[in-house]
């Protein structure tokens, strides 16, 4: 491999082959770690200011302390470790579809998030977030467990989706579904990458309370402007 570009780690999954790849970027003169299903892109440690605001402002919301925490979506670990910063974070339950993406942190392949797998916090769960959140929840030890916030970062927004079977999740049924693992007064927080989408927020406040959607923007290094992901953020009653 050239000092310039190392794949890390692939491993075919039922979606596709999922890869994660070092690469020297000449724009900002750094190394920049992407993570790729097949050909798409899923994310990259360029633009990692949403992922980020995607836990801040959901915790900033939650109330109370001793929080027990559910990420949906591993990915390079950016929304996992801000939500660790919150010092009333009791535990974190990570929910990650392949274990892939699992083995990658364990092996602390990702500079920025080393150690992430080994904070005692930390529980990593290899299952399907949208199948567990209609049946007997995320914690295998523990079915039925609730958490005060949920923090989800899979598909590309509710509209554009990773597989077509994750669709239904975004509807009142399926959000109604994921509300009842989350505490009265808790949290449901979820990254997008499409600007604000009105009617997706009209379905969320069917289900939830205090429905908003906050758009987050950061510097693009490529378009030398601008760019923008939006946070829903949405309270259980």
């Amino acid at each position: 491999m050239s000092a310039h570009f190392e794949e890390l780690g692939w491993r075919q999954t039922p979606m596709g082959v999922i890869s994660l790849r070092r690469r020297f970027d000449p724009t900002v003169r750094a190394d920049v770690y992407e993570v790729k299903l097949d050909d798409e892109f899923l994310m990259s440690s360029l633009f990692t200011v949403a992922e980020k605001e995607l836990a801040r402002l959901g915790l900033a919301r939650t109330p109370g302390t001793d929080l027990d925490v559910l990420v949906g979506g591993l990915g390079l670990g950016y929304t996992a470790r801000e939500a660790l910063a919150d010092p009333r974070v009791r535990s974190l339950t990570v929910v990650e579809y392949s274990d892939a993406v699992i083995d990658w942190h364990q092996r602390d392949l990702l500079p920025d998030t080393t150690g992430l797998a080994a904070d005692d916090r930390v529980v990593m769960v290899s299952a399907d977030f949208f199948a567990a959140a209609g049946a007997a929840g995320f914690d295998p030890e523990h079915p039925g467990r609730i958490f005060h916030a949920i923090l989800l970062d899979i598909d590309h927004s509710p509209r554009h989706v990773l597989d077509q079977a994750h669709a239904a999740f975004y509807t009142g049924d399926g959000l109604r579904a994921a509300s009842a693992h989350l505490t009265p007064g808790g949290t449901f927080a979820l990254w997008s990458d499409d600007p604000p989408d009105d009617e997706f927020c009209a379905v969320l406040g069917t289900v939830f309370a205090d429905v908003e959607a906050r758009e987050v923007s950061f510097d693009n290094p490529f378009t030398r402007g601008r760019s923008a992901n939006t946070v829903y953020l949405a309270t259980r009653p």
